[in-house]
């Protein structure tokens, strides 16, 4: 069966790169000229040929933005539900590697947990998890998704990766969506940050999205994480499997996040350094190929560029997230898998969202289960 891998094969990592690095001025001003852009006009918008254009990129991404989704941002929590993990991953706390207490959250955790994010009106909501088949797979997640599906609007997921039967299996069940990042596109780097595990599989975690489109998900999530490599590379990459798979599925809906390596236990130093002009030209960059894809912001990111970057092309953001498993109420505390930054509460980000004249949106649609 034809899959991304076929398309992903034809390209050259090094040589992708060196074009980026080509685009002149006079492809940018292309880029911003043209109505449709593809690929090609994705790689100038990315380009450092187009850091003088920020500002001029930032306000066409706003004005496509608002003409597509109005002046609104959809709230989301994480909800974390197990730190166990089988694999080791050179960027993360919950690595097999790293002696940590592990934790797994039982049904009425799980609930406890649910009843504080309904407190504060969330209706969308994450389940993370590490991959750990044995304690948190395809059965465990069914009955946490069953357990709340009637509370919630729309349930995502971001687990290990699963079979087509598996994801149809969830999909039954209510799960509306799956986020699956493939971490960095580099092959070479991939292999160094991924050496033991069932992650350490490139091309299983990279048909993920092709079996996922299979099942018929309702929506996919991409991304890479700035920092194991070149941040322009890996997000050319994710642009390729999005318009792949916007082609080849094209039922289904999907988003792009952005998240930046940050500190957990044990640390690892940015590879690439990817400054906070860097990601606003990204985030535009997107915004600009495409106009409907969803793009969302966690709270990796400060204040400061929250607060900013929610005018320029973001639809989707969450607050107050904690990392860990029980971290909302249960009172036992484990490893957080990374550490936010922007602390502030839910009520402080959606009171600084309609300061920015921006309507919260805690429901988009109703589902069958309530």
């Amino acid at each position: 069966m034809a899959s991304f891998k076929d398309t992903f094969d034809t390209y050259n990592w090094e040589q992708t790169l060196q074009g980026i690095f080509e685009k002149t001025e006079s492809d940018v001003l292309r880029a911003l000229g043209n109505s449709k852009r593809n690929l090609e006009d994705f790689k100038a918008l990315i380009s450092p040929a187009a850091k003088p254009y920020l500002e001029q990129m930032a306000q066409l991404s706003s004005v496509v933005t608002k003409k597509r989704f109005g002046n609104t941002i959809q709230m989301y929590a994480p909800l974390y539900l197990s730190n166990e993990c089988n694999n080791v991953c050179t960027y993360c706390g919950f690595s097999a590697t790293n002696k940590i207490p592990r934790r797994t959250l039982t049904n009425e955790e799980i609930l406890k947990e649910v009843s504080f994010l309904k407190s504060k009106g969330y209706d969308h909501i994450l389940l993370v998890t590490g991959e750990a088949n044995k304690t948190v797979g395809v059965d465990y997640i069914e009955n946490a998704i069953q357990l709340i599906r009637s509370q919630f609007a729309n349930i995502s997921i971001e687990v290990q990766p699963l079979s087509e039967n598996e994801y149809y299996r969830l999909t039954e069940s209510g799960l509306y969506a799956v986020l699956v990042y493939q971490e960095t596109y580099h092959q070479e780097a991939y292999k160094k940050h991924h050496p033991k595990g069932k992650k350490s599989n490139f091309y299983h975690r990279l048909e993920t999205p092709d079996r996922l489109g299979k099942a018929g998900i309702h929506k996919i999530g991409l991304g890479a994480l700035f920092g194991l490599e070149d941040w322009r590379a890996d997000s050319f990459f994710t642009a390729l499997h999005l318009k792949y798979l916007q082609k080849t599925y094209w039922k289904t809906k999907y988003s792009i996040s952005f998240p930046r390596l940050r500190p957990h236990s044990g640390g690892l130093e940015p590879k690439v350094e990817m400054t906070d002009a860097d990601l606003v030209q990204l985030i535009c960059a997107f915004r600009l190929l495409d106009e409907d894809v969803e793009l969302s912001i966690s709270t990796r990111e400060n204040e400061l560029f929250r607060d900013n970057i929610v005018r320029f092309g973001i639809t989707s953001m969450s607050a107050e997230s904690k990392t860990n498993p029980g971290g909302y109420v249960v009172e036992e505390q484990s490893l957080e898998q990374f550490e936010i930054s922007d602390e502030r509460s839910t009520e402080e980000i959606t009171q600084m969202l309609k300061a920015n004249a921006m309507e919260v949106v805690w429901k988009d649609w109703e589902n069958n289960w309530q």
